[in-house]
């Protein structure tokens, strides 16, 4: 069996992967919205499934576990 390479990713690929992420989400939320806003519903669980560097988590009013 073939040995696994170890990955590291530096905090900035991280980021740039996640903004990424991030910008396909809102593209594929306008196509099916038509731009509408996000409800504080999907939100929430945007920013559990991937946090925005620029924005702080958790969002205001929640009390759950920082990020690490």
């Amino acid at each position: 069996m073939g040995r696994l390479s170890k990955r590291s990713e530096s905090k900035k690929d991280d980021d740039a992967r996640t903004n990424r992420l991030l910008d396909s989400l809102d593209t594929a939320h306008a196509a099916r919205t038509g731009n509408a806003d996000l409800t504080a519903f999907e939100e929430t669980v945007l920013f559990g499934v991937g946090y925005d560097p620029a924005q702080s988590y958790p969002p205001a009013g929640h009390s759950y576990p920082n990020r690490g």
